[in-house]
Parts: C-alpha cells; structure tokens; sequence
C-alpha cells in the first residue's frame, strides 16, 4: 500500500506542477503584453500630452465608417461584443501624417450595429473611443484566436482601411514607420499592438520626427 500513497502523493504533487506552471506562464504573457516600452533615438524631444476623449491631427474620415472592414462579423478571428472583453486591457497609439499633414484617427473604429443585440451594436477587440490616436485592445483573451500579439493589421482590418507599403487608409506614396520612435523596416501589419506602443506611420514626404507622447494618469 506504500507504493500506491507514493504514486498518489506524487500525481498530486505533479497536478499541481502542472497548473502552477500553466498560470506562471499566463501571468508572464500578461506581463509581455503590458509592458511599456522605451522610446527610440528618433523620438521627438518633447511629449505631446494625450487625453482620453481628445483629438489629434486634422479632421478626414468620417465617425465609426467601417463599411469595408468589421460590421459585427469575425474579423481576423476577433468577434463583435456586447462589452469590452476583460482578460487583456492595453492601449497603444498610433500616428499617421500625410506628406508631413498629420492625420486623425478617427472615433469609434471598431463598433458596429448589430440589432440581435439588445444594445443595437457591437464592439470589436481592437476599437477607438475618441479621435486622439489612443487604441484599445479589450479582449477575453490574452492572444487572438490565431496565436501570437494583436497587431496593427487587425486594427486596419477592423476598420476596413488598406495597410501596405505603399498606402496607409486611401494616402498613397512610400510608407516610413516607426516604433517607439526607431525606424520599423519590418511588415507593417505585424507591428505588435502592446501596450502604450507608440506607432507612426508617413506617407510620402517630408518625414516629421515621430513625436513621443505621455499617457494619461492610469492609462
């Protein structure tokens, strides 16, 4: 009877190995995603305040226009909410100047009618509340149903917005990002959306130094 208390002490012991690490793994996935990071060499001097319900840039799409991109169907995997998903909360910020003009994000990327819903709409994973540039990833788990970060591709897919070397939402010419204020050379659609990312996204020229931005208190 020795041996089979040991083997039981041992599986017991051996469960709880188990979904120890299990957890420690999540929390450190947590962890990645809600880090901020450092700001690059090529980050403007001088922080430009961000405000939540604010707007930066000039005034160029209309409100919550989604046609083309998330109307309450899948999108990229990510579904349509009634609410905001609570496993992950993170914001980024992204930037877009046009020939050096910079450019609003508009409010409201990301939510869609849906009249089965009693609140008459719907909220994707990856939305905007205001026109300041602040991006919301809200969502009932920490990767996307794919695997890997929730990235600026989804966003862009979200909307309905092409995203490519040569054209950022209908401006066209070559395409200088950067990440925190480093040069990107990479895919633009796998840009991770981390948390306080800052990205900056340049059609055509002149090229403006990315600005740097400071978060709003317990963004």
């Amino acid at each position: 009877m020795m041996a089979v208390y040991i083997g039981v002490a041992v599986l017991i012991v051996a469960v709880f190995a188990i979904f120890g690490g299990m957890k420690w793994a999540q929390n450190r996935a947590l962890a990645a995603a809600m880090a901020t990071p450092t700001p690059g060499p090529n980050a403007g001097s001088k922080a430009i305040a961000l405000v939540d319900g604010g707007t930066i840039g000039a005034s160029h799409f209309p409100v919550s226009d989604t046609r083309t991109g998330g109307r309450g169907q899948p999108v990229d995997g990510l579904t349509c909410l009634s609410q905001e998903g609570q496993t992950l909360h993170i914001h980024s910020h992204v930037a877009l100047f046009d020939h050096g003009k910079q450019i609003q994000i508009p409010r409201f990327i990301g939510f869609a009618p849906n009249p089965q819903l009693p609140s008459g709409g719907c909220l994707y994973w990856i939305h905007t509340h205001d026109a300041s540039g602040i991006i919301h990833v809200e969502a009932p788990d920490l990767h996307p149903p794919g695997g890997g970060p929730y990235t600026l591709g989804m966003l862009f897919d979200v909307w309905g917005q092409p995203l490519t070397a040569g054209e950022v939402a209908g401006f066209k010419g070559p395409v200088t990002a950067y990440v925190n204020g480093a040069k990107y050379d990479g895919d633009l659609r796998a840009i991770p959306l981390a948390a306080h990312q800052e990205i900056t996204l340049e059609v055509g020229t002149p090229l403006v130094p990315a600005p740097l931005y400071s978060w709003p208190p317990n963004d």
